[in-house]
């Protein structure tokens, strides 16, 4: 009979739910190599040369029997390996992903496996494990498939999955399941990286994954896969998820801190539940920003999120204030060009970026840094926010850039990550 050699077979993941999907990549098509020199016995060839039979006829059933027939036969290393061939070729014909896990694993098993063939063979063993939940047989093959030299790119996200399936989704802040998340999130940044390298933009999906595990594992990753997540997909949402861990990483920011950081998200469209908006009322309040208190008020009611109570503590406050207070600024601005320092200038150029007046609120600002006597950073990252909010991302990414230290930088960070995406 002919020997035949198992086709080429193109690796194509279809993971779903939360699982780590691979890009789709264009399958190429391969020669056929030849197949190792082997010594079937006489016995196993006659049960191969009637599955063979079966197969062309359609006749599955038949082939199975036959295949089942040649494995009882089976003696040495060259039977099996043959056996899986013959096998993984049936298994194609009729579409039997059963049979295929059984063929590759019985010509892996064999060790007659060529080279060229071994890391496909492994990286399509490895998904298949991970299809069944066997995760160690997943890690196996997929480790196999990487040292023979298979696409990194296809391979790790199998690798990245079977380690989160074996880490679970329970405890996992504990060991082992913490050190199989840690595997499972490097597996995902090799992933992601080899990705990159062959021209493709992994899934942003990967990225909220790697938020999620690194989260639940209480991991200080969780930081670089959010900055990774939100540069992958610059939304609010994303850009949220990086503020709130800034939040919780400093829980000793001041109110003013936390308002500049609050901001962003009102900027970036980051601000979705009720208590995004009534915190950042509150800050806005706590620091005597009137205007901005009732702005971010009405934007949650407008939106839906909040009822018509809702913030009402300091939302009426606030708005019996706003006559008096924007009737101070005229003479506010006398007081400051006059000023020994900048205090009285910081001061109404705070008030101004509460109103929505930019322009006044930058040339304030800016007075504030000629005049002295204030604090550098938190004007040049209120001058920075000023001219974001007004349409001046170059000169936005200068003031951000000019913060020096502390928190206040990191403030400052978030915000350049943000305009990064806003282009020149």
């Amino acid at each position: 009979m002919r020997f035949v050699t198992p086709v080429a077979l193109a690796l194509a993941l279809a993971l779903t739910g939360g699982a780590v999907s691979a890009p789709a990549f264009a399958a190429k098509k391969e020669e056929k190599k030849a197949g190792p020199k082997l010594n079937v016995s006489p016995d196993v060839i006659k049960a191969l040369q009637t599955a063979q039979a079966a197969a062309e006829k359609q006749d599955f059933a038949g082939a199975k029997a036959a295949l089942a027939e040649a494995d009882s036969m089976a003696q040495s290393n060259d039977d099996k390996y043959q056996i899986g061939a013959i096998k993984l070729n049936t298994s194609i014909q009729s579409k039997d992903a059963a049979m295929q896990g059984e063929a590759l694993t019985q010509m892996l098993d064999s060790g007659l496996t060529p080279p060229e063939q071994a890391g496909q063979f492994n990286a399509i063993a490895a998904d298949q494990a991970l299809q069944a939940k066997n995760y160690d047989l997943a890690i196996q093959r997929g480790e196999a498939a990487l040292a023979a030299g298979y696409k990194t790119e296809q391979v790790q996200p199998t690798l990245a999955q079977a380690y989160f399936g074996k880490a679970g989704t329970t405890n996992t802040s504990a060991e082992p399941a913490r050190g199989l998340t840690q595997k499972g999130l490097a597996a995902l940044k090799a992933a992601a990286d080899a990705t990159k390298a062959s021209g493709q933009q992994p899934p942003a999906q990967w990225y909220q994954i790697g938020v999620g595990r690194a989260e639940a594992a209480k991991l200080p990753e969780v930081t670089e896969w959010a900055t990774m997540a939100y540069q992958a997909e610059p939304s609010g949402q994303n850009l949220r998820t990086l503020v709130r861990l800034f939040q919780r990483a400093n829980p000793t920011i001041s109110n003013r801190e936390n308002l500049d950081v609050l901001r962003l998200l009102g900027a970036s469209d980051g601000l979705v539940i009720a208590a995004d908006y009534t915190e950042y009322a509150e800050m806005a309040s706590k620091t005597g920003i009137y205007g901005e208190v009732k702005s971010v008020i009405d934007k949650g009611r407008a939106k839906g999120v909040l009822n018509a109570s809702a913030g009402g503590d300091v939302y009426q406050p606030a708005v019996a204030k706003i006559a008096g207070d924007k009737g101070s600024l005229g003479s506010a601005e006398a007081d400051a060009q006059k000023a020994a320092n900048g205090k009285i200038a910081a001061a109404t150029a705070d008030a101004y970026l509460g109103y929505g007046d930019y322009a006044k609120a930058v040339t304030m600002f800016e007075l504030a840094k000629q005049k002295g006597g204030v604090d550098a950073d938190e004007v040049n990252t209120r001058l920075g926010i000023a001219k974001t909010l007004g349409g001046d991302t170059a000169g936005a990414k200068a003031a951000f850039q000019a913060v020096q230290a502390g928190s206040r930088k990191q403030v400052a960070s978030l915000w350049l990550a943000y305009l990064g995406t806003k282009g020149a």
